[in-house]
């Protein structure tokens, strides 16, 4: 078995005395894995950095297997990532939450909105939503297009923890206490203020606990926290 593929590289761990296990979103193919045989030389190691785009060949004598990686590298930013925190911690983000996706599951659509995120100024907004992504393709998508108890689609403030759907201003107001602010910025207004900001991470950050990091008892990206914190902080 053998395929051709560009990836982005979402973690590289060691294996043995020489090499290491790369693991890369690739087009078409999703979250794969492969073994870089004498991954550890110095040859390679400006290459196998997470957040570097690579070309891949993968190779395997039977296709369930882990396989290994012939590499090359296409573009890399591991090293103006990390002379910017908000761009290191953004991408060290993006590859932990990555690594939640089914292994060998094409997921292009994230794949490209990583990117994305990955070659632009941090926005803040994109990344909340790229989170919201995430939910979405893992089966646990947030409805924040009409409210839960009335049917309408206007004037919508909340969001119930419970089923991720939204609220209205008139149905949530006997339920504050107990629901979801629906930020601005998820709802369609291009304003986005630090505590708009900080609403929309509260959001995501509620359902990717409940869904999925509680779930499968994994700790949050420990970065995650970091990166919000500068994010919020009032310019």
């Amino acid at each position: 078995m053998e395929w051709t593929g560009e990836g982005l590289l979402i973690g590289v761990r060691r294996y043995g005395e020489s090499s290491v296990i790369a693991e890369a979103m690739v087009v078409g193919r999703g979250r794969h894995l492969g073994l870089v045989r004498g991954g550890r030389s110095h040859r390679h190691a400006a290459t196998l950095q997470p957040g570097n785009s690579v070309q891949l060949v993968w190779r395997s004598r039977i296709e369930d297997n882990l396989g290994s990686f012939t590499v090359e590298l296409l573009q890399a930013r591991a090293a103006e990532l990390i002379i910017d925190r908000e761009r290191l911690y953004l991408s060290q983000l993006i590859c932990e939450l990555l690594h939640l996706l089914p292994e060998r599951d094409a997921h292009d659509r994230l794949l490209a909105m990583a990117l994305r995120l990955l070659d632009q100024p941090v926005d803040a907004v994109a990344v909340a939503r790229f989170e919201m992504s995430i939910l979405d393709e893992l089966g646990f998508g947030l409805d924040l297009s009409v409210c839960a108890a009335t049917g309408v689609t206007s004037d919508l403030t909340h969001v119930s923890p419970k089923t991720g759907r939204a609220v209205s201003r008139a149905a949530a107001q006997p339920y504050l206490d107990r629901l979801l602010v629906l930020p601005h910025c998820l709802a369609g207004s291009d304003a986005a203020s630090p505590d708009d900001i900080a609403a929309a991470f509260r959001l995501t950050g509620h359902f990717l606990n409940l869904h999925v990091w509680g779930a499968r008892q994994i700790d949050p990206p420990s970065t995650r926290g970091s990166l919000i914190a500068l994010l919020t902080q009032p310019h």
